[in-house]
């Protein structure tokens, strides 16, 4: 006679109110946004007022919301519903934003479990950076296949080496004599699929730095010395050769590409980077009217997503 089964039933994971932090009005902590208000496919800005230029090419808005650096509209463009979002400046606040989006989308609010679904989003980080090769001018648009983080936000996460390219890693690490005083480097990969449809034949592709900071981390030296005078020099030599034999150079310095691939790939989401040149490090210019400007890859975006 057979032996009756057991039915295992899993306990969901409870969220307490001092990890998930949920406002009086059932929207979350810094963003100030309930899951009905989180569109699937995402944009997202640093400046809060780069928010409203994205938003003007919306067909509708359906709703509006600011706290602090994060601004967030969520509307239709050409019957795609869209939230632009803004971030701030830094992996720090990619971390606030990536946490508190993911637990609109996968976490019930109302029992503090996560869904049984999980609802995958599509974020494109639309931005400006200094381009560090000759073939970067300003104008450049360029696609982040992959990220090298100065920052080391993702070193804090169990799953961090599941999702980074840990060959580059130490390639890169012995190419700069790396100092362990500023931490470990890693290095995240966007979405194969998403550089594909967004970049096109518009985007120059390759490495970008996340740096920690605008001054002291991407070279800039005004009253204090860096510690490697040389390292944008090291930089802009850097080459690796990937598995399939595609050459990568680091083609700029930004604030929060590293964060945004790395912490999607984790959270089960699809995500990208891609940056308009608005300083050439190589060529000692600046675009300071780059406002102006930036709308053409704005736009692309839109249709692409």
């Amino acid at each position: 006679m057979p032996e009756p089964q057991t039915r295992i039933t899993m306990e969901k994971k409870y969220f307490p109110e001092s990890e998930l932090i949920i406002n009086s009005d059932g929207s979350c902590f810094h963003l100030h946004l309930t899951p009905d208000h989180l569109a699937d496919k995402v944009i997202l800005v640093g400046d809060p007022g780069r928010v409203a230029t994205v938003a003007a090419h919306f067909d509708s808005i359906e709703h509006e919301v600011a706290s602090r650096e994060f601004h967030t509209i969520t509307g239709t463009y050409k019957g795609k519903r869209i939230t632009v979002q803004s971030t701030g400046i830094g992996c720090d606040n990619i971390d606030i934003v990536m946490n508190e989006l993911d637990a609109l989308a996968n976490i019930d609010f109302d029992t503090r479990t996560e869904k049984d679904t999980h609802r995958s989003l599509t974020l494109v980080r639309v931005g400006t950076c200094g381009g560090l090769q000759p073939e970067t001018p300003l104008g450049t648009f360029i696609a982040s296949v992959k990220s090298i983080g100065f920052d080391g936000l993702l070193n804090y996460y169990a799953a961090r080496d599941s999702v980074c390219d840990l060959d580059l890693e130490e390639a890169f690490k012995q190419h700069m004599e790396w100092s362990e005083k500023k931490g470990a480097p890693y290095v995240a990969t966007a979405c194969p699929e998403l550089i594909d449809r967004i970049a096109g034949e518009e985007m120059v592709r390759g490495i970008t730095i996340a740096c920690g900071g605008f001054y002291g981390p991407q070279g800039r030296q005004l009253r204090l010395a860096i510690q490697d005078p040389q390292q944008n020099e090291k930089v802009e030599r850097f080459r690796y050769t990937t598995p399939d034999g595609k050459e990568l150079k680091i083609c700029n310095f930004e604030m929060e590409s590293s964060a945004l691939a790395g912490m999607a790939a984790m959270l089960g989401h699809k995500a990208m980077t891609c940056c308009m040149v608005v300083a050439n490090r190589y060529q000692k210019k600046m675009d300071t009217e780059y406002k102006n400007t930036i709308d053409n890859l704005i736009t692309l975006v839109l249709d692409r997503i």
